[in-house]
C-alpha cells in the first residue's frame, strides 16, 4: 500500500479499477434500494436523504488501517491527520451543497422509477464536462468530446417514453416536480465533482489518500448534519418506529434496508471522490453516468419496469460513450510516455551546455 501522493503509473492504475468497483456497488445499488424504500411503505424524504451519507463513520476503518500502516513504517511521529483548516471549510461548505443535493434526489426517487430518474441523472456528465471547463480549466479531447456527447443522447433516447413510466399513485404534478427534482439533483452533482476536484489542485500539499478519505469523511458529515435539520424539522425521527411497523417487508427488513442504504451509499461517494483522486472528475462522472443504463436493466428486473427498445439503445450507446472515453485517455498515456524521453533529452542536452 503506497501513502504518498507520488503514486506510479500501475499502482493509480490499480488504485483506480478498485474505486471504480466501489463506485459501481453505489451507482448501481443506491437507487435501487431507495426505490425499495419508498415501494415498499416509505414516505420519509428528509430520512432518505440522510441515508445517503449517514454511513459516514465508516470511513473510520480505511483512515484507522492508513494510520497504523504509517506508523509502522514512519514510526511514532506520525502525523494523525493531513486535513489544514482550509481543506475542511471547502470541504464542510461541498458537503452542505451535497446535503441539498441529496434531497433534490430523494425527492425524485420518491416519484419516479429508477429507469427515468436514472436516465435524468445521466444528465450530470453534461454539467460536469462544462463545470469541469471552467472550474479546473480541463481540456477537452476529441474522445471525451464524443463520450459526453453519446451518453448525453443515450440519456435523451431513455426519456422520450417518460411519460408512460409513471408509478401508481403519483400525480401528474408529483411527478413533474419529481423530474425537476432530479435534474436539478443532476445539475448539482455536476458542479460538485469538479469543486472537489479544485480542493486538490488548490491543497498545496501533497494529495495522499488518507487527505482524500478526511475530505470525503467531512463532506459526507457536513451533508449528514444539513439533512439531521431537515429530520428534526420535518419530525422524521419520530416517525421512523412507526413506519417501521408499517413497512409492507417487515419492521426487521425495514431496518435491515436503512442500514445497507448507509453502506451502499458510502460506496458512491467514496468511489465517486477516489476517482477523481486517481483521475478526474469528468472520469468521475463518465462512470456514474455509464453505469446508469445497467441501474435501469436491474430496475427492470428488480421492480417489473418496462424496458423499451430506445433503452436498449441507450444502454449501447453508453457502452460506447465508456470505450471511447477510455480509448482517448490511453492514447494521451501513450503520447505522453512517448514525449517524456524527448523530454528528459532536451533537458539533459541544455545542462552539458
Amino acid at each position: 500500500m503506497e501513502e504518498k501522493g507520488n503514486l506510479s503509473t500501475n499502482m493509480k492504475r490499480i488504485l483506480l479499477a478498485i474505486n471504480c468497483l466501489i463506485l459501481s456497488v453505489g451507482v448501481c445499488g443506491g437507487p435501487l434500494i431507495m426505490r425499495l424504500y419508498y415501494v415498499e411503505g416509505g414516505s420519509r424524504i428528509w430520512l432518505s436523504s440522510w441515508l445517503q451519507t449517514g454511513g459516514w463513520p465508516l470511513t473510520f476503518l480505511p483512515l484507522a488501517i492508513l494510520y497504523f500502516y504509517r506508523r509502522k513504517t514512519e514510526g511514532s511521529n506520525t502525523k494523525f491527520y493531513f486535513i489544514t483548516p482550509r481543506i475542511f471549510v471547502s470541504a464542510f461548505l461541498i458537503g452542505i451543497i451535497t446535503g441539498l443535493d441529496d434531497f433534490f434526489y430523494s425527492w425524485g426517487a420518491s416519484k419516479l422509477p429508477v429507469s427515468t430518474s436514472s436516465l435524468l441523472v445521466a444528465a450530470q456528465l453534461a454539467f460536469t464536462a462544462i463545470g469541469a471547463f471552467f472550474i479546473v480549466k480541463l481540456k477537452f479531447t476529441s474522445y471525451s468530446i464524443n463520450a459526453v456527447v453519446v451518453l448525453t443522447v443515450g440519456a435523451v433516447l431513455l426519456g422520450i417514453r417518460a411519460n408512460g413510466d409513471r408509478p401508481e399513485g403519483v400525480t401528474s404534478g408529483g411527478y413533474t416536480l419529481g423530474f425537476i427534482m432530479t435534474l436539478l439533483a443532476a445539475g448539482l452533482y455536476g458542479v460538485i465533482l469538479p469543486c472537489i476536484e479544485l480542493i486538490y489542485m488548490k491543497a498545496n500539499q501533497v494529495i495522499s489518500a488518507t487527505l482524500v478519505l478526511e475530505i470525503q469523511m467531512v463532506m459526507c458529515f457536513a451533508a449528514t448534519a444539513f439533512c439531521t435539520i431537515g429530520m428534526i424539522a420535518n419530525k422524521d425521527f419520530q416517525a421512523i418506529s412507526r413506519e417501521a411497523k408499517q413497512f409492507n417487508l417487515g419492521e426487521a427488513s425495514y431496518y435491515t434496508v436503512m442500514i445497507w442504504s448507509a453502506i451502499i451509499w458510502q460506496c458512491f461517494f467514496v468511489g465517486a471522490i477516489g476517482v477523481i483522486y486517481c483521475s478526474s472528475s469528468l472520469m468521475s462522472g463518465v462512470m456514474i453516468a455509464v453505469l446508469l443504463p445497467v441501474t435501469e436493466v436491474l430496475g427492470v428486473i428488480f421492480f417489473n419496469e418496462k424496458f423499451s427498445g430506445e433503452k436498449g439503445l441507450s444502454l449501447f450507446l453508453s457502452l460506447w460513450g465508456f470505450v471511447s472515453y477510455f480509448y482517448g485517455e490511453l492514447k494521451k498515456t501513450k503520447k505522453q510516455k512517448n514525449t517524456s524521453p524527448e523530454n528528459e533529452m532536451t533537458t539533459t542536452q541544455a545542462e552539458s551546455v
